[in-house]
């Protein structure tokens, strides 16, 4: 590990276990950041942070649970003390939920609402309160889906509440445009990665196969691509890019 210095630059990254939030931590590391990161069990985080620190940058581990006020402020507040500043977000972490729409009950809902939007809201918001007071810039990334922008059958809950963080980086992002604080989203199409909730469908080569033939470059993103933009929209080449959702899904949203 390496020792931090007062213009090393730090990000927080909710869900940093697998799948696009590990990969986002190593691509981060490797880009000289120190890195931040959470999951609703420490010892998920083991591996990424053993990764992190391979790359010489510190790792931060912390539990959040989107569901909670207080743990999001703990979180949020800790990965600050720790690392010493703050400068970027990547809100990963979130629920999925595959209900038929008739089906869908009011706790359904919530189940994915609340840590989607809610909690996706009250991070962001612990994150750029401090910034904001200090008169220090920041950047945030949101990660949604392009289930956000095109529909597909049982995905009603998760598909409309990524479209409401969609809103919400555009609606953020015209806010603290004057505190110099820059919200992107990024929408990544049909993934195959380590994240348990895509084991079932990963291990399907039907499944690969169909969902390739729908895609214009019959090809599915990878999670190291999703990372590599959330670097880029994080530093200073993407200084004037705000408020913009960016779909990473090899055309699967323009037809």
């Amino acid at each position: 590990m390496t020792d931090s210095s007062d213009d090393k630059k730090t990000v927080l990254i909710t869900g940093g276990s697998y799948g696009v939030g590990a990969e986002t931590a190593l691509a981060f590391a490797r880009a000289g950041y120190d890195v931040a990161l959470t999951a609703t069990r420490l010892e998920n985080l083991e591996k990424t942070v053993n990764a992190v620190e391979a790359e010489g940058a510190r790792a931060a581990a912390f539990v959040l649970d989107l569901n909670s006020q207080d743990s999001i402020e703990q979180a949020v507040a800790g990965a600050r003390e720790t690392l010493g500043r703050l400068d970027v977000l990547i809100n990963n972490a979130g629920a999925h939920g595959r209900v038929p729409a008739i089906d869908i009950t009011r706790q359904d809902w919530e189940h994915v609402f609340r840590p989607n939007l809610d909690g996706t809201f009250f991070v962001t918001q612990a994150f750029a309160k401090p910034l904001i007071e200090a008169g220090k810039p920041g950047a945030v990334v949101n990660i949604t889906s392009t289930h956000a922008i095109v529909g597909r059958k049982v995905r009603v809950m998760y598909g409309v509440s990524k479209a409401a963080v969609n809103h919400m980086t555009k609606m953020l992002a015209v806010e603290w445009a004057e505190a110099g604080i820059r919200v992107n989203a990024i929408a990544p199409g049909r993934m195959i990665t380590d994240s348990p909730s895509r084991q079932e469908t990963g291990q399907n080569p039907d499944y690969i196969a169909q969902m390739k033939a729908s895609i214009p470059m019959h090809r599915l993103p990878e999670a190291g691509e999703v990372a590599a933009a959330c670097v880029f929209l994080a530093s200073e080449a993407a200084a004037t890019i705000t408020g913009q959702i960016l779909a990473i899904d090899g055309g699967l949203t323009v037809v």
